[in-house]
Parts: structure tokens; C-alpha cells; sequence
């Protein structure tokens, strides 16, 4: 009986008819080029200014216990996995780590386009679990992305308070005082205060313009992204004349191992083209125009990352990359003041289109388990002018501001990283089991060669999954094992599938 409750689907035809409910219903608005931006901006963030010097320069890391060393490195290493190792760079290689980093995303990519033009339904990875692997299977992975969105977004809005205490002290001389401009936990060197305002104040803003409508939402995303985008192509033009050809020399310094080491550290400027999926439910023409957003994002962001990382490592050498951020120092030292305003502009614009994205999906994905039973009925509900999600909206901003306002959460941004590999492993296999279940159901996309293609997806995540430390995979164990105690306590009793109650008949 018990098993039976764990492992009930509802049907796809069930879940697109529950989305026409009166109530609970999403407005259609947006297109293509729409999706486009919301996956762009979710993808390309501040990592585009960081993470390529890091990546390129490689880095050593000095681990205080085996918690802090990667599975990969226990399994290496075993009981030295604690001690200091080097992990070599790229070098200018970094190009080829970004264009790799891309084809295993394409793998998951085009997973997620075929479940995505099916099931055109709020709610992403955790939908079609439900609709394919069963209900806990749906919890576990709708809890998850509750995690990977919630703490992305307090990584971010943390790191855009920073930059914007630190552009109204540089530019205009105006700083806030340290205690509501820090948290009360800080990280390691940095003051204590007693609440970091500008982290709540610009996530609750972002929540007023997601309350407000999808199409206002959208548009006010997308202007972020064409500021960003010509942010990031200003830097390429205007950097271009400074690159010296010997620089890139030697290409690749220590051969595709380094490579191999830069793919694992940029991979996760890539999470978040998966946020296309869950404008499903409002997206005018899923079946044809969610492949195209998904697809599309992932090529366009792997051409303004490899442009990035060509110039930076041209203009300087890519062993001087290994700092905070790369490009800044990088224009800083060429004496390119005014470009460094540009590429901060560029990386402001970038956290606050990642924040609005991510804050969009995890009310989606509220949406879609609340709909569904497993969360209270009030995040389902839809404003009646605005055609929202509004009360899921509210709680996520403060569910990210207050916890953002109140410690660094830097530490625990590899959540996201592990929260995201995970829901890449079941989405694929989602695709492998529908096409066994339901092979006669029509597809407006379809993922070719299966199962091995999703195969691949799957066995990249896993390999990119040991690559975390161990510490990260004991809190993503402990943050489901909270979730299910609210699934067997709570959610599996609300369930829409649960079995009706019968009802006594009187003689």
C-alpha cells in the first residue's frame, strides 16, 4: 500500500487539464526571444567576470578536514585528501573547458527540451518526475529545487549588495553604515553588523516586479540582458587591441588535464538553462518555441564565454588570472578605467537577471506542488489581476532576503551546484523510462539516439557530482532527509492522488 502511494504518477493529460483550472490558471505571454532571455539571463551572471581567471589560472586548495575535499579526491587520495594539492589551469585552453562544458549540458539540454514541448506545465524537473518516476520521486526533486533556486539566490543577492556598497563608495563617496551593511554571521575577514540591507531591499524588489506580471517580468529581464550582453561585447571590442598573440602561448599548459579541471570549475556558470522549462506554462507555443529558448541559450552563452576568456587571456597572462575578479584587475593594470565601469555595470545587470529568474522558478515550482497537494493550497493561488502567483512570490523573496540579510551564504552556494546535477540525472532518465512507457505519445521534440544520449547527460553529472566536497553532499542529504519527514508527516496525506476517503453508507 505504502509503496503504491510512493510510486502513483499522474498523467500527462491529468496535469495539463489541472493547469485550465479556474483559479489556478497562468497567462500565456510569453515568446520565444522572451524565453531566450530569461535562460540567458539565468546562465550568464557575475561568473563570466570571476570564474574565468580562476578556471584558467588554476588554483591550490588547502583543505582543513576531509569534509572540505571532493569525493573524487577521497577516492584518489583516501585518507590525504585533507592535505594541500594544486589543480592546474587551462591556461588560454580555458576556450576549449567552456566548449566541452557545453556539449555535456547539451546532453541534459535536450532532455529537457523533449519532457519540456510534452509537458508544458509549471513546475520543471519536478513535474515530470511526477508524471514519469512516481510522487516521491516528484517531492524529493521539487524539494531540491526549492534548495538550488532559494540558495543561489541568496549567494547573489549577497554579492550584489557588495558590488553596489562598493560602486556608491568608489563613485559617489556615499556608503552605508557596517551595521546594515553586513550580516551578523559574516564570512572569515569580513565585519559584523546586524542585518545586510541592500541583500533584503533588492530581493524584495525584484519579488514587486515578479507579482506585478510575467510579461512585465520578461521585459524588464530582458533589457537587464541586452545591457549585459553589451557589456560583455564592449569588453571584447574594446579589450581587443591590447591582446598580445604571445600570451596565448603555450595554449594549453598542462595538456587536457588542465582542460578537464577548467570544465569542472566553469560547468556551473552554466546552471540555469533549465529555468527555460518552467516557463512552460506560460509560454504562448511551448511545443515549439521551449526547445528553441533551451537550445538556443546554451549556444549563444557558450559564444559570449569563449569571447570573454580569448580576450582576457590575451590580454594578459593567464598565470596573473587568479584572483576575485580577473577582468576588473586585468583592465586595471592595462590602465582601462572606463571600461571597468562598463564590466561592472555588466556584472550588476547579470546578478539582478539571475535573481529575478531564479526567484521566477522557484515560485513556479512552489506553484506547481502546491497545486498539486504536497504544499499548502495557498501558494497555488493566482492574483486575480495580475495572474500570478502571488503569495508563493512574497514568501520566496522573503524565504531569500531575510536568510541573505543575516549570514554569508557563499559557503553553501555549492548546494545549488549538487541541487542541480541531481535534477539533470532525473530528467534524463525521465526521457529513457516515458519513452518505454509511452512511446506512441507525440513529440514535438525529440532526443535522438536514446537512451544513449541521455545516458551521456547522466553519466557527466555523476562524474561533475564527485566533484564536490563531501561537506556539500552531507547538507544536501540532511536538507532531504527534512523534506521527506514533511512528505510522510504532511504531503503524502494532501496529496490530489491520495486515495479517497470512504464514505459510510447508512442503512
Amino acid at each position: 500500500m505504502l509503496l503504491s502511494q510512493l510510486f502513483r504518477t499522474k498523467s500527462i493529460d491529468a496535469l495539463i487539464e489541472a493547469s485550465n483550472e479556474e483559479g489556478h490558471r497562468l497567462k500565456r505571454t510569453l515568446g520565444v526571444w522572451s524565453l531566450m532571455a530569461l535562460g540567458i539571463g539565468a546562465v550568464i551572471g557575475s561568473g563570466i567576470f570571476t570564474l574565468t581567471g580562476t578556471a584558467a589560472a588554476g588554483k591550490i586548495e588547502k583543505f582543513h578536514s576531509i569534509l572540505n575535499a571532493t569525493v573524487l579526491d577521497v577516492v584518489l587520495f583516501g585518507s590525504h585528501a585533507g592535505s594541500q594539492m594544486g589543480r592546474p589551469g587551462a591556461g588560454p585552453a580555458i576556450t576549449l573547458s567552456f566548449v566541452l562544458v557545453a556539449i555535456a549540458c547539451a546532453f541534459a539540454g535536450l532532455c529537457y527540451a523533449e519532457l519540456a514541448s510534452m509537458i508544458p506545465i509549471a513546475g520543471s524537473a519536478y513535474t515530470y518526475s511526477y508524471a514519469i518516476l512516481g510522487e516521491i520521486f516528484a517531492w524529493i526533486i521539487g524539494w531540491d529545487l526549492i534548495l538550488e533556486y532559494a540558495v543561489s539566490n541568496m549567494s547573489v543577492a549577497v554579492g550584489f549588495s557588495a558590488y553596489i556598497q562598493d560602486l556608491g563608495d568608489n563613485l559617489f563617496g556615499v556608503h552605508l553604515p557596517v551595521h546594515w551593511a553586513y550580516p551578523p554571521l559574516p564570512a572569515p575577514g569580513q565585519p559584523a553588523g546586524w542585518f545586510n540591507v541592500p541583500a533584503l531591499v533588492i530581493t524584495l524588489l525584484v519579488t514587486v516586479i515578479l507579482v506585478r506580471g510575467v510579461r512585465e517580468s520578461a521585459q524588464a529581464n530582458t533589457v537587464m540582458v541586452l545591457i549585459k550582453i553589451a557589456a560583455i561585447l564592449i569588453f571584447c571590442f574594446g579589450a581587443a587591441s591590447a591582446i598580445k598573440p604571445e600570451n596565448w602561448h603555450p595554449f594549453a599548459p598542462h595538456g587536457f588535464s588542465g582542460i578537464l579541471t577548467g570544465a569542472s570549475i566553469v560547468f556551473f556558470t552554466y546552471i540555469g538553462f533549465d529555468s527555460v522549462s518552467t516557463a512552460a506554462e506560460e509560454c504562448r507555443n511551448p511545443q515549439r518555441d521551449l526547445p528553441i529558448g533551451i537550445i538556443a541559450t546554451l549556444i549563444v552563452c557558450t559564444i559570449l564565454y569563449g569571447s570573454v576568456s580569448l580576450v582576457l587571456t590575451g590580454i594578459i597572462r593567464f598565470d596573473r588570472l587568479g584572483t576575485d575578479s580577473p577582468v576588473a584587475d586585468a583592465l586595471r593594470f592595462l590602465g582601462y578605467n572606463r571600461l571597468r565601469v562598463v564590466v561592472t555595470a555588466g556584472a550588476l545587470m547579470g546578478m539582478l537577471s539571475s535573481l529575478l529568474v531564479y526567484q521566477y522558478g522557484q515560485a513556479r515550482v512552489w506553484f506547481a506542488m502546491s497545486r498539486d497537494g504536497l504544499l499548502p493550497s495557498m501558494f497555488s493561488k493566482v492574483h486575480r489581476t495580475f495572474q500570478t502567483p502571488h503569495i508563493s512570490t512574497w514568501i520566496a523573496g522573503f524565504f531569500v532576503g531575510i536568510p541573505a540579510g543575516i549570514w554569508d551564504i557563499d559557503t553553501l552556494a555549492e548546494l545549488s551546484n549538487i541541487g542541480t546535477l541531481f535534477a539533470f540525472i532525473l530528467v534524463s532518465a525521465g526521457v529513457i523510462v516515458l519513452r518505454r512507457k509511452q512511446p506512441e505519445r507525440k513529440r514535438a521534440f525529440r532526443v535522438p539516439f536514446v537512451p544513449l544520449f541521455p545516458l551521456i547527460s547522466i553519466a557527466c553529472c555523476l562524474v561533475l557530482m564527485m566533484g564536490l566536497p563531501l561537506m556539500t553532499w552531507l547538507r544536501f542529504f540532511l536538507w532531504l532527509g527534512a523534506g521527506l519527514v514533511i512528505y510522510f508527516t504532511y504531503s503524502r496525506f494532501r496529496s490530489s492522488l491520495r486515495d479517497p476517503v470512504p464514505v459510510p453508507v447508512s442503512n
